[in-house]
């Protein structure tokens, strides 16, 4: 991928990052075990983006 990426671009990339993380466990424990993992949660080599 090209280093210099436009603004749009590295922003969409930026929040994909941000989101691509687990539901802490404080989570799990509040709704006790009916909220288990994210669903948004998205793997490199599954899913891919339209960046």
């Amino acid at each position: 991928m090209a280093h210099n990426k436009p603004l749009g671009k590295k922003l969409r990339l930026a929040a994909a990052y941000n989101s691509n993380k687990p539901i802490p466990i404080w989570v799990t424990m509040k709704t006790r075990l009916r909220v288990r993992r994210g669903f948004r949660l998205r793997h490199w080599r599954r899913t891919k983006l339209k960046a």
